[in-house]
Protein backbone atom coordinates (compact mmCIF):
# COMPACT_ATOMS: atom_id res chain seq x y z
CA UNK A 1 0.00 0.00 0.00
CA UNK A 2 1.10 3.87 -0.71
CA UNK A 3 0.61 6.39 1.72
CA UNK A 4 2.12 9.47 1.61
CA UNK A 5 1.87 13.04 3.54
CA UNK A 6 0.50 15.88 1.34
CA UNK A 7 -0.45 18.78 4.07
CA UNK A 8 -0.55 19.61 7.66
CA UNK A 9 -2.81 22.48 8.21
CA UNK A 10 -2.93 24.68 12.15
CA UNK A 11 -5.87 26.73 9.93
CA UNK A 12 -8.78 25.63 7.73
CA UNK A 13 -7.62 27.63 4.94
CA UNK A 14 -4.29 25.67 4.43
CA UNK A 15 -6.47 21.95 4.48
CA UNK A 16 -5.52 20.43 1.01
CA UNK A 17 -8.39 20.73 -1.44
CA UNK A 18 -11.60 18.31 -1.35
CA UNK A 19 -10.96 15.44 -3.75
CA UNK A 20 -10.44 11.88 -2.07
CA UNK A 21 -13.20 10.44 0.46
CA UNK A 22 -11.53 11.23 4.11
CA UNK A 23 -11.58 8.91 7.11
CA UNK A 24 -10.33 11.41 10.18
CA UNK A 25 -8.62 9.85 13.44
CA UNK A 26 -9.95 11.40 16.36
CA UNK A 27 -9.57 10.87 19.98
CA UNK A 28 -7.25 11.26 23.05
CA UNK A 29 -3.85 12.32 23.77
CA UNK A 30 -2.02 9.66 23.49
CA UNK A 31 -4.51 7.24 23.06
CA UNK A 32 -3.01 5.77 19.60
CA UNK A 33 -4.48 7.58 16.72
CA UNK A 34 -1.20 8.09 14.87
CA UNK A 35 -0.14 4.12 15.76
CA UNK A 36 -3.19 3.00 14.01
CA UNK A 37 -3.09 5.28 11.03
CA UNK A 38 0.52 3.80 10.64
CA UNK A 39 -0.89 0.24 10.94
CA UNK A 40 -3.06 0.58 8.43
CA UNK A 41 -1.32 1.66 6.04
CA UNK A 42 1.65 -0.70 6.50
CA UNK A 43 3.61 2.03 6.92
CA UNK A 44 6.09 2.56 10.43
CA UNK A 45 7.08 6.32 11.03
CA UNK A 46 4.71 8.07 8.32
CA UNK A 47 2.12 9.61 10.84
CA UNK A 48 4.73 10.72 13.53
CA UNK A 49 4.17 8.71 17.31
CA UNK A 50 5.20 9.45 20.49
CA UNK A 51 4.90 8.42 24.15
CA UNK A 52 4.18 12.23 24.96
CA UNK A 53 0.76 13.13 24.83
CA UNK A 54 -0.37 16.30 22.45
CA UNK A 55 2.72 15.74 19.98
CA UNK A 56 -0.41 15.98 16.87
CA UNK A 57 -0.69 20.07 16.95
CA UNK A 58 -1.83 20.16 13.49
CA UNK A 59 -4.02 18.08 10.82
CA UNK A 60 -1.92 16.14 9.24
CA UNK A 61 -3.59 14.42 5.91
CA UNK A 62 -2.09 11.33 3.93
CA UNK A 63 -3.40 10.56 0.13
CA UNK A 64 -3.50 6.43 0.85
CA UNK A 65 -3.06 4.73 -2.54
CA UNK A 66 -4.85 7.54 -4.24
CA UNK A 67 -7.97 6.37 -3.79
CA UNK A 68 -8.37 7.45 0.48
CA UNK A 69 -7.30 10.75 2.46
CA UNK A 70 -6.39 9.65 6.42
CA UNK A 71 -6.76 12.72 8.53
CA UNK A 72 -4.75 12.54 11.91
CA UNK A 73 -6.31 15.00 14.64
CA UNK A 74 -5.02 16.45 17.40
CA UNK A 75 -5.71 14.83 20.73
CA UNK A 76 -7.98 16.23 23.27
CA UNK A 77 -8.01 15.90 26.85
CA UNK A 78 -4.94 15.32 28.83
CA UNK A 79 -1.49 17.46 26.99
CA UNK A 80 1.12 19.30 28.38
CA UNK A 81 -0.27 22.51 26.66
CA UNK A 82 -1.72 26.24 27.64
CA UNK A 83 -5.73 25.80 27.44
CA UNK A 84 -5.63 28.70 25.04
CA UNK A 85 -3.72 26.25 22.49
CA UNK A 86 -6.16 23.13 23.28
CA UNK A 87 -8.91 25.84 22.66
CA UNK A 88 -7.23 26.60 19.02
CA UNK A 89 -6.94 22.65 18.48
CA UNK A 90 -10.78 22.72 19.21
CA UNK A 91 -12.05 25.35 16.94
CA UNK A 92 -9.36 23.87 14.07
CA UNK A 93 -11.21 20.20 14.36
CA UNK A 94 -14.66 21.36 14.93
CA UNK A 95 -13.79 23.73 11.53
CA UNK A 96 -13.02 20.46 9.78
CA UNK A 97 -15.56 18.29 10.95
CA UNK A 98 -18.25 20.31 10.27
CA UNK A 99 -17.04 22.09 7.11
CA UNK A 100 -15.19 18.94 4.88
CA UNK A 101 -17.95 17.89 2.52
CA UNK A 102 -15.31 14.84 1.33
CA UNK A 103 -15.34 13.37 5.00
CA UNK A 104 -16.83 9.44 5.16
CA UNK A 105 -16.01 8.37 8.84
CA UNK A 106 -14.54 9.64 12.15
CA UNK A 107 -12.73 6.84 13.96
CA UNK A 108 -13.25 7.56 17.34
CA UNK A 109 -10.45 5.92 19.48
CA UNK A 110 -11.26 4.82 23.08
CA UNK A 111 -8.24 3.44 24.96
CA UNK A 112 -8.89 0.15 26.79
CA UNK A 113 -7.63 0.77 29.88
CA UNK A 114 -9.26 3.69 30.59
CA UNK A 115 -12.95 3.07 28.89
CA UNK A 116 -15.21 5.98 28.23
CA UNK A 117 -13.69 9.09 29.88
CA UNK A 118 -15.71 12.57 30.26
CA UNK A 119 -14.31 14.06 26.70
CA UNK A 120 -15.16 10.70 24.96
CA UNK A 121 -18.81 10.82 25.44
CA UNK A 122 -19.12 14.09 24.54
CA UNK A 123 -17.31 14.05 21.39
CA UNK A 124 -19.55 11.11 20.70
CA UNK A 125 -22.31 13.38 21.34
CA UNK A 126 -21.46 16.14 19.26
CA UNK A 127 -21.08 13.45 16.13
CA UNK A 128 -24.41 11.91 16.76
CA UNK A 129 -26.29 15.75 17.19
CA UNK A 130 -24.61 16.66 14.07
CA UNK A 131 -25.20 13.26 12.33
CA UNK A 132 -21.58 12.40 11.49
CA UNK A 133 -20.68 8.55 10.65
CA UNK A 134 -18.41 6.91 12.96
CA UNK A 135 -16.68 4.04 13.77
CA UNK A 136 -15.43 3.30 17.53
CA UNK A 137 -11.89 1.50 17.79
CA UNK A 138 -10.63 0.33 21.35
CA UNK A 139 -6.84 0.62 21.21
CA UNK A 140 -3.88 -0.44 23.15
CA UNK A 141 -6.10 -4.08 23.81
CA UNK A 142 -2.69 -5.89 24.03
CA UNK A 143 -1.99 -4.74 27.88
CA UNK A 144 -5.17 -6.20 29.32
CA UNK A 145 -5.78 -9.50 30.31
CA UNK A 146 -8.80 -11.39 28.53
CA UNK A 147 -10.89 -10.72 31.87
CA UNK A 148 -9.52 -7.20 31.97
CA UNK A 149 -10.74 -6.98 28.27
CA UNK A 150 -14.25 -8.23 28.59
CA UNK A 151 -15.43 -6.01 31.83
CA UNK A 152 -14.00 -2.86 29.58
CA UNK A 153 -15.68 -3.92 26.41
CA UNK A 154 -19.22 -4.56 28.60
CA UNK A 155 -18.75 -0.95 29.90
CA UNK A 156 -17.79 0.94 26.34
CA UNK A 157 -20.36 -1.02 24.91
CA UNK A 158 -22.80 0.18 27.92
CA UNK A 159 -22.27 3.87 26.32
CA UNK A 160 -22.94 2.90 22.56
CA UNK A 161 -26.39 3.40 20.57
CA UNK A 162 -25.44 1.46 17.72
CA UNK A 163 -22.79 0.05 15.95
CA UNK A 164 -20.36 -2.62 17.49
CA UNK A 165 -16.53 -1.55 19.02
CA UNK A 166 -13.57 -2.85 17.10
CA UNK A 167 -10.82 -3.92 18.70
CA UNK A 168 -6.86 -2.99 17.78
CA UNK A 169 -3.65 -3.32 19.13
CA UNK A 170 -0.30 -1.37 17.26
CA UNK A 171 1.84 -4.19 18.94
CA UNK A 172 0.17 -7.07 17.30
CA UNK A 173 -1.91 -6.03 14.54
CA UNK A 174 -4.98 -7.28 16.11
CA UNK A 175 -8.22 -5.30 13.98
CA UNK A 176 -6.59 -4.07 11.38
CA UNK A 177 -8.36 -6.04 8.17
CA UNK A 178 -11.96 -5.48 10.40
CA UNK A 179 -11.06 -1.42 10.33
CA UNK A 180 -10.30 -1.49 6.59
CA UNK A 181 -13.27 -3.34 6.17
CA UNK A 182 -15.65 -0.80 7.39
CA UNK A 183 -13.50 1.95 6.01
CA UNK A 184 -14.50 -0.06 2.87
CA UNK A 185 -18.39 -0.01 3.40
CA UNK A 186 -18.30 3.39 4.04
CA UNK A 187 -17.58 4.30 0.46
CA UNK A 188 -20.37 1.74 -0.83
CA UNK A 189 -22.86 3.57 0.82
Amino acid sequence: MRAEHVASAARPEQFPPESLPEVAFLGRSNVGKSSLLNALVGQRGLAFTSSSPGRTQVINFYRVDGNWCFVDLPGYGYARVPEEVKARWKRLIDSYLLHRRTLELAVVLIDARRGWMETDLQLKCWLDHHKLPYLIVVTKTDKLNRKEEQRGLTAIRGEMTRGEPLLFSAVTGRGVREIWQTILKTRSR
